[in-house]
């Protein structure tokens, strides 16, 4: 089964510093038919102009995955965590039994991220922030491991989350494929960051998204340079 979720027609708000489009529903945009995927209940395509962003507010039982796309993000919040996230790299905030955060572009240009919030397999529990660096070059051709609950994969340098799930990455040439392995029950998710692909040899263009599920496997074929992110949740 393979859900398109075209770009144009995503849910949107706009004011004068924020341009934001979303997969789920989320703030006033209800669609019952996109509630959450699975344990995936939100993924926000966020467009910040510069010196401007989210002011300090809180969350609590989520695990909120930011993928930079352009410029950077500078996060601060109540444990005393400040830190900055460049274009291509992942932050992971465990809210936790709860935390305050602000999330600011302090930048001249627009930033422009992904922000994916998957639900935790359990509740509660100390949050904890942190940041890595995934360099294109190494996920070229292949899906590479961004953040993760499964200790392998956070041993392999993946983010950990409180979450039976991971986030994924990986940028094709044209004509390149990516394949990835969906365990029965399993539920996907897949965006295309940049570029344009097909899914499963379904058509997807930039910020284009996918939900699958009984699918063994999911296959992305480049049909120009493409950067792709996939969730796998339960």
């Amino acid at each position: 089964m393979i859900d398109l979720r075209p770009f144009s027609s995503l849910g949107r708000f706009d004011n004068d510093w924020l341009a934001a489009r979303y997969h789920f529903s989320f703030s006033d945009y209800r669609d019952p038919a996109r509630v959450n995927w699975g344990a995936l209940r939100v993924w926000n395509d966020d467009a910040i102009q510069p010196h401007t962003g989210f002011a300090p507010h809180s969350h609590a039982d989520m695990e909120i995955i930011t993928y930079v796309r352009e410029g950077a993000i500078t996060h601060e919040d109540s444990m005393g965590n400040r830190g900055r996230t460049e274009a291509g790299d992942v932050q992971v905030m465990s809210a936790g039994a709860g935390v305050t955060h602000a999330e600011y572009n302090r930048e001249d240009d627009i930033a422009r991220l992904f922000q994916i919030w998957i639900v935790p397999k359990t509740r509660g529990g100390q949050p904890y922030w942190n940041a890595a660096k995934f360099p294109k070059d190494a996920r070229a051709g292949k899906f590479v491991t961004l953040a993760s609950g499964y200790d392998e994969d956070q041993s392999a340098g993946a983010l950990p989350i409180r979450a039976d799930a991971r986030v994924l990455g990986a940028t094709l040439p044209a004509g390149g494929t990516a394949s990835y392995d969906l365990a029965p029950g399993r539920n996907a998710y897949v965006v295309v960051a940049k570029g344009a692909a097909a899914v499963n040899g379904a058509a997807l263009n930039a910020r284009d998204g996918a939900a699958l599920r009984d699918e063994s496997q999911l296959t992305v074929t480049a049909r120009e340079d493409a950067e792709v992110v996939l969730v796998d949740a339960p």
